[in-house]
């Protein structure tokens, strides 16, 4: 099975102690966030564990702690994008950032590693010249560490309007025009575009349209093909393989202003206080009236089929 990390949080950037207490115990507690009272309890052990998905902005905290990643298959996604500290106010400096990809893809191989320049849009400081200068600058930094760059256009959710007003949806011409010039630019440095939730408009430019975070992107990470069930989608426009999250929402400490996993930063912060990284909960801990339910989990991975890896 895969256990998902980045969807509601990035457990890396400030969580990386508790994750690895969770890894020494070999179990970790989630509460269903639509009905706290009910908690998933997963274990976790390369047995049952095919591989562990990550995204972050910040992966270095968990360099200490990859020996207890080493029996689990493993992909990253980090996300490198141009923004500055009006926009990304807890992202740390991009060109560290660069750095700890390349030592990350050095780690756990170039085919467990991706690259995210996503959310994408234009304001009065970032232009679209602005943003292809800066895709070519990290695609160079990147060339030989990652052969996947995705990218998205902003979604203007509820809690996107609120917390950044003045973002505007990117209007069709800019997407083609932006998309077609950075899959040129990732190809120059081997790198394919894949759009998240971006429907296919970019294929006709190159872009694998197949969605950003597929079962093939999994086997390939490991070089074993997975008999992985269906699942239904989260959302229509998203084909990804997306399941048992053990994050939290309203816990990620970046405050990207463009966030559609945090309501408000007072919120985030009152969270973060409530953490114990010998908690197994992610926030918080144990409460009266938890109805605790151990996941089925099993092993995906097919015994009979190995990958050639490049």
């Amino acid at each position: 099975m895969i256990i998902n990390t980045g969807q509601r949080t990035d457990i890396p950037a400030f969580y990386s102690e508790w994750f690895a207490n969770r890894l020494k115990e070999g179990f970790v507690c989630v509460r269903n966030p639509y009905n706290p009272s009910q908690v998933s309890r997963y274990r976790l052990d390369p047995s049952v564990v095919d591989v562990i998905g990550f995204c972050t902005k910040n992966p270095a905290p968990m360099f200490p702690y990859m020996d207890l990643l080493k029996d689990f298959g493993q992909y990253w996604f980090v996300t490198i994008t141009p923004y500055g500290r009006d926009i990304e106010p807890g992202v740390p400096d991009k060109h560290k950032l660069l750095e700890d990809f390349q030592k990350l893809s050095q780690t756990v191989g170039i085919n467990s590693v991706g690259w995210r320049y996503d959310p994408i849009f234009i304001s009065e400081r970032y232009t679209t010249d602005y943003h292809l200068y800066a895709f070519e600058q990290i695609a160079s930094a990147l060339d030989g560490y990652t052969r996947t760059a995705v990218i998205s256009f902003i979604d203007l959710y509820p809690k996107v309007r609120r917390n950044f007003p003045e973002a505007h949806e990117v209007t069709k011409e800019i997407r083609l025009m932006l998309g077609r010039k950075m899959i040129e630019i990732a190809a120059e440095h081997g790198m394919t575009v894949k759009p998240c939730a971006e429907g296919d408009e970019l294929a006709a430019f190159g872009a694998d349209c197949g969605g950003c975070m597929m079962i093939s992107d999994y086997e390939k990470a490991i070089g074993r093909r997975l008999d992985a069930p269906r699942r239904k989608r989260a959302r229509a426009e998203c084909a990804c393989y997306l399941s048992c999250d053990i994050g939290a929402y309203n816990t990620c400490r970046h405050l990207c202003r463009y966030c559609y996993a945090n309501a408000e930063s007072e919120k985030v912060l009152a969270n973060s206080r409530r953490h114990d990284p010998a908690s197994p909960f992610l926030i918080g801990n144990y409460m009266e009236g938890d109805r605790i339910h151990d996941a089925v989990q099993k092993s995906w991975i097919n015994e009979q089929m190995v990958l050639p890896l490049e």
